[in-house]
C-alpha cells in the first residue's frame, strides 16, 4: 500500500496481510489520530478497492459496497482490536479477551459469497456486497493471522517512533522495517553519519 505521513512523505508499505493493512489505518487515541484515513463511511469503500480485497479484481467497483455510519463504527473497533492484538503480539504483551471477542465476534458474520464468472472464467463476488460482509473478511484473515504459526511473524518496525506493524513473509523472517523508504533509509542514513562523525573524531587524534 501507498502510505501518506501527516510530514509529507509518502512511501509503500507491505503489511503482509489484509488485516494489518487495516490496521494501519490508524486512528485510536493520541497522537494515532492524526493518521485516520476512515473519517466517513465512504473512505471504507475507497480504502478497501485498494487493499488486499482487490474488490476490482472480484468485479466489484467501489461505489456499490454499502457502508453506512453504524458499519463504519463496528470497522473502527474492529480494527483497534486487531492494531492493539497485534501491538501486544509484537511487543511480547499478552492479548486482551475483550480485543479476541471483537475480532471473533465479527468473523462469525456473514462474508462475501465467490462465484465464477461464466465469461471469464474468474472468481467474482456475489452482489450486493456491503461493508459487513467485507468486516466479516477482514476479521477472519486476522483469526489466522494472529494465531499461530503465523503470529510468530508479527513484527513491529525497528525505527525511532514508528509503531507500524506488519507480517513478515520474508523467507529468512529478518525484515526489520516498515519501508526501505522511510525507515530503513532514516537508518542508513543515522549509520552513515554516525561512521563518518567517528572517522573524523578517530582522525582528529592523530
Amino acid at each position: 500500500m501507498i502510505l501518506a505521513h501527516p510530514d509529507g512523505q509518502v512511501f509503500s508499505f507491505d503489511a503482509g496481510t489484509l488485516c494489518l493493512e487495516l490496521a494501519c489505518t490508524s486512528g485510536g487515541e493520541g497522537t494515532r489520530r492524526r493518521f485516520e484515513v476512515l473519517h466517513e463511511p465512504s473512505d471504507f469503500a475507497r480504502w478497501a478497492a485498494r487493499s488486499r480485497l482487490d474488490l476490482p479484481g472480484h468485479g466489484i467497483d467501489s461505489a456499490e459496497v454499502h457502508t453506512t455510519e453504524a458499519n463504519l463504527r463496528q470497522l473502527k473497533r474492529l480494527r483497534e482490536a486487531i492494531w492493539a492484538t497485534a501491538y501486544a503480539i509484537a511487543t511480547g504483551g499478552p492479548p486482551h479477551d475483550h480485543d479476541l471477542r471483537i475480532i471473533n465476534d465479527i468473523a462469525s458474520g456473514p462474508g462475501v459469497v465467490a462465484q465464477l464468472d461464466l465469461a471469464t472464467a474468474a472468481t467474482t463476488w456475489r452482489r450486493p456486497v456491503t461493508a459487513r460482509q467485507l468486516a466479516a473478511e477482514i476479521a477472519r484473515d486476522a483469526v489466522e493471522t494472529l494465531s499461530r504459526p503465523a503470529r510468530d511473524r508479527i513484527r513491529m518496525c525497528a525505527g525511532d517512533n514508528c509503531y507500524l506493524i506488519y507480517l513478515d513473509t520474508s523467507r529468512p523472517g529478518r525484515r526489520r522495517w516498515c519501508s526501505m523508504q522511510r525507515c530503513g533509509n532514516r537508518h542508513k542514513a543515522t549509520t552513515f553519519r554516525g561512521r563518518h562523525r567517528g572517522a573524523q573524531e578517530h582522525g582528529g587524534t592523530q
